[in-house]
């Protein structure tokens, strides 16, 4: 049966490790291509906000009033996003946590690129870093759709990215044995894997859609 998910174990020969040595697995080129363009995407959707945001409060200094590209109407609406209190939750700009997390995702795939193998704790510090960030675009996902009132583009993309990465990685450390699961888990992970964030990012679009419909366009 052909592979329906991204191959991401290593193929080359692992050196011999002896019982006091931690085991170290490296991955795939198709697995550290997908951290890295899922990094960079989520890194450019952070860029443009940043910048954006920026233009924002120059702006507001001037007396002046500038609208994000991506403002398309009252409900795409980046700018209304970028203002809002959820848009600096930990007390800065959220777009200033993308540009560093993002980047070590990109520099994490690279480095596989290269065949470079990591222990368990790193996987696992890894994983729970993705999963630190779906959790943080879910609660971004529901303040836009229910208390702020707007979508932003740029936002999508960064959720997209985060959550494609997160399902990944997980599934990855599963199939090493890092996590621990039932066989028929695994078995479903080496050959669907991409359900996951397929289904995951379904939802969000039918909670768009059942929140807004039609408006979206308008």
């Amino acid at each position: 049966m052909s592979k329906t998910t991204v191959k991401d174990v290593d193929t080359d020969s692992e050196p011999e490790h002896t019982a006091a040595e931690p085991r170290t697995v490296g991955a795939s080129r198709a697995f550290a291509l997908l951290l890295v363009i899922t990094g960079a995407a989520g890194l450019l959707a952070a860029w443009v906000i940043t910048i954006d945001k920026f233009k924002i409060l120059e702006g507001k200094l001037a007396g002046k009033t500038f609208t994000p590209s991506c403002s398309l109407n009252p409900i795409v609406s980046c700018g209304s996003v970028m203002e809002s209190k959820q848009a600096a939750a930990f007390g800065f700009p959220n777009p200033m946590l993308g540009l560093v997390a993002y980047g070590i995702v990109i520099c994490v795939g690279i480095s596989l690129l290269t065949r470079v193998q990591f222990p368990r704790w790193y996987w696992l510090t890894f994983n729970f870093g993705t999963l630190f960030g779906v959790a943080f675009c879910t609660w971004l996902q529901f303040q836009s759709l229910y208390r702020i009132n707007a979508l932003c583009l740029w936002c999508s993309l960064a959720w997209v990215a985060t959550i494609t990465m997160f399902w990944y990685v997980t599934s990855f450390n599963i199939r090493n044995d890092f996590l621990k699961a039932p066989r028929p888990v695994k078995n479903f992970l080496g050959e669907f894997t991409w359900v996951l964030p397929v289904t995951h990012v379904g939802i969000i679009a039918m909670l768009i859609l059942t929140r807004w419909g039609t408006q979206l366009w308008a």
